[in-house]
């Protein structure tokens, strides 16, 4: 049953209505749509924002993390008030002031091959605002298998990528990237860093095609890829093929359901936060051991009983202090160097490592919450 405009919609949207491409009918259509935003960080901000804003129907969120500090440079749905807080209650408190005709939905979880089909498959298009492979290629893999969009951006430092996957004919993101690169060769934006208003640019392109393919208008960028060097002030374009020898979405495919995307993209084996409260309150015997550079140890510690940063280890494996048969638990600050160094560990002979999922991040966050 279609659903006509209220008069404070009309109002709100006037601006939007104005333009010949959208008029009343196309605002309707816009309120009877939804979407789906994976991830309420960089890029889900700006996403959730314009999305809302322009008065889509129905705007669901995918999270499971928590307000840091450290997110609110970029993170713009978040402010200082809200530190501490989960993202998904910080962002529908933003959200249901910006625009009261708008129903958002919250999902806090974190998407993995057990629920990524069903949440995907009630909404008519998703928007990957992910940080990690990963997820990347869940979502890639659930679109193609639902038959929704996939809206793709991504950022690092000071670049970024926006694209539309698993549309129509139109490539899926394995067209592009088959497979993920070894873990840990691209690091993540906490150890690379990201220029603030980067994901705020990108987000924004991506509510743009999310817009654009709900009305049917436009040019979507569907089998293009649109490559921002914010630096440098350049864009450029470029083509992407759909991949007849694709794996997913190829004539052919060979792959037909859900996987273990994690090992998938190389993860080493890990050990949550609250795991490895368990195992010091129960003073079980293990070795810590930090891999990050000694300064980082300065600012913050958890004790760790020797530190070799990861990019030293191969070299300095025999200065070592525990043995093969040890239970190692590896740290960094986010989790991917300890992962990086896991798995040099487990090659060494070191079959017991596990890295600290989230690093010593995570772990001040449990602590605080605790305390």
């Amino acid at each position: 049953m279609a659903m006509g405009l209220s008069a404070a919609e009309k109002l709100r949207y006037a601006r939007q209505i104005t333009l010949s491409e959208i008029g009343e009918s196309g605002q309707a259509k816009l309120k009877q749509s939804s979407v789906l935003i994976v991830g309420a960080g960089g890029l889900g901000s700006p996403l959730a924002l314009y999305l809302t804003a322009a008065g889509v129907g129905r705007v669901g969120l995918v999270d499971f993390d928590v307000v840091d500090e450290s997110n609110l440079h970029r993170q713009v749905l978040h402010t200082q008030l809200n530190l501490g807080m989960h993202k998904l209650d910080s962002a529908c408190a933003t959200l249901e002031a910006l625009n009261p005709h708008v129903h958002v939905e919250t999902h806090p979880l974190r998407l993995d091959r057990s629920n990524a089909l069903e949440i995907i498959r009630a909404y008519d298009i998703v928007a990957d605002g992910t940080d990690n492979f990963a997820t990347r290629y869940l979502v890639n893999d659930a679109c193609v298998f639902s038959n929704v969009a996939n809206v793709y951006g991504s950022v690092f430092q000071f670049e970024g990528q926006v694209s539309v996957f698993a549309h129509g004919d139109g490539p899926c993101y394995r067209c592009l990237y088959p497979k993920p690169p070894p873990p840990g060769l691209v690091p993540s934006c906490a150890e690379g860093g990201v220029l603030g208003v980067l994901p705020g640019l990108i987000g924004t392109l991506q509510a743009n095609e999310v817009i654009k393919l709900l009305l049917g208008i436009g040019h979507p960028l569907i089998g293009r890829m649109l490559l921002l060097n914010a630096l440098g002030g350049r864009w450029q374009t470029l083509s992407v093929r759909r991949d007849p020898k694709c794996e997913v979405c190829g004539p052919e495919a060979t792959i037909t359901e859900l996987a273990d995307y994690d090992a998938f993209c190389g993860f080493a084996p890990t050990i949550t936060v609250e795991e490895f409260g368990t195992l010091r309150a129960q003073e079980e015997a293990f070795f810590l051991l930090d891999v990050r550079q000694p300064q980082e140890s300065v600012q913050t510690n958890m004790r760790a009983d020797q530190l070799i940063p990861v990019e030293e280890l191969q070299s300095r494996m025999h200065e070592l202090q525990a043995g093969a048969e040890d239970r190692i638990v590896v740290h960094c600050q986010t989790g991917a160097r300890s992962m990086r160094a896991v798995q040099a560990l487990r090659t060494a002979g070191y079959s017991r490592a596990v890295s600290l999922e989230g690093g010593i991040e995570a772990w001040m966050h449990r602590t605080s919450k605790l305390a």
